[in-house]
C-alpha cells in the first residue's frame, strides 16, 4: 500500500466563504442553497491539490475564531503537495489556504492487530435503502439515502413511531451499530468507550441535490483487527459524504479500559 501523510493546513473561514460566493458555490439548479463548508471544501482541495488528493478531510475551528484547521490524509508528502498547489492553485484559493503554514508527517506503514486507538471522527449515519419505505405520509424510494436512526425505527416499528423510545432503543446505540458496521472487520468498536458528542440535522448541497440529514461526532476507542484493512479503512475514510468533511478517523490516544 502507498504511504500515507497527515496533512494540516490553515483555512481563513470569512475567505473561504467569500470565495465559494465568487465561485458560485452557494447555488444549485439556479438556486441559491446556502453556504456548505464541506461542499466549498471540496472544491477548494481539489483545484488546490489535484482531484482527490486530499481526502478523507476534517475541518476542526476553535469557537468563533477567524482561521480554522483542515486535516487530511494523502498519499504525497508536503513537498509534493505545495509544489503542486504553484502550478494547479488559483490565484484566490492561495488567500483562503495558508499553504507557507502546510504541515505533515508520515504516519505508520503498517499497524499491528490487536493495538486500541483513541478516535474522533465526523460522520453521517445514513443507509441506502434496498427496498422502498414508507414513513406516513412520507415514501423514500429504494436507492434514498436515509438517517440510520429513522430506518431502524421504521423497519422495528413501523406503526408506532415513538415505538424506539418505548423500548429504550436510543438515537446513540443505533449509530453505535452502524460505526461499528464500517469499522468492521478492520476493527472492532469498543462501544463502552465510544461516545455520540454531537449531533445535529443539516442540510448539504450536492451535485444531484441537498438532502437533508445526520451530522454525528463520535469520540471513541477502536481495536486493530485487520491491519492491512485498518490501513485502507484510514485512508479511505467512514460511511457516505467522504470528499467533503465526513468519515476521517483522526487518532488519539486510547482511554484506559
Amino acid at each position: 500500500m502507498n504511504p500515507l501523510f497527515l496533512i494540516r493546513v490553515p483555512v481563513a473561514m470569512d475567505r473561504l466563504a467569500r470565495c465559494a460566493g465568487e465561485r458560485g458555490w452557494l447555488r444549485h439548479r439556479g438556486h441559491v442553497a446556502g453556504f456548505d463548508e464541506g461542499r466549498a471544501l471540496h472544491h477548494l482541495l481539489d483545484e488546490t491539490f489535484g482531484p482527490g488528493a486530499l481526502r478523507p478531510f476534517r475541518l476542526l475551528v476553535a469557537g468563533r475564531r477567524a482561521v480554522g484547521s483542515l486535516y487530511g490524509y494523502c498519499e504525497s508528502d508536503v513537498d509534493s503537495l505545495r509544489e503542486g498547489s504553484r502550478i494547479h492553485a488559483p490565484p484566490e484559493h492561495l488567500s483562503v489556504l495558508g499553504l507557507e503554514r502546510l504541515e505533515g508527517k508520515a504516519m505508520p506503514s503498517a499497524w499491528t492487530e490487536g493495538r486500541r486507538l483513541g478516535f474522533d471522527v465526523r460522520a453521517r449515519p445514513v443507509r441506502r435503502l434496498k427496498n422502498d419505505l414508507v414513513d406516513g405520509q412520507t415514501a423514500f424510494h429504494k436507492g434514498a439515502e436515509v438517517d440510520a436512526f429513522r430506518v431502524e425505527a421504521l423497519r422495528r416499528y413501523p406503526d408506532n413511531p415513538e415505538g424506539m423510545e418505548q423500548h429504550g432503543q436510543t438515537r446513540e446505540g443505533v449509530y453505535l451499530d452502524w460505526l461499528a458496521e464500517r469499522l468492521a472487520p478492520a476493527a472492532e468498536l469498543d462501544r463502552d468507550a465510544t461516545r455520540l458528542v454531537r449531533f445535529q440535522r443539516v442540510r448539504v448541497s450536492r451535485g444531484s441535490g441537498g438532502p437533508e440529514g445526520p451530522d454525528a461526532t463520535f469520540h471513541g476507542a477502536l481495536t486493530v483487527k485487520d491491519p492491512e484493512s485498518f490501513a485502507t479503512l484510514l485512508a479511505k475514510g467512514v460511511g457516505r459524504h467522504r470528499a467533503y468533511g465526513y468519515g476521517m478517523l483522526l487518532l488519539r490516544p486510547a482511554s484506559r479500559r
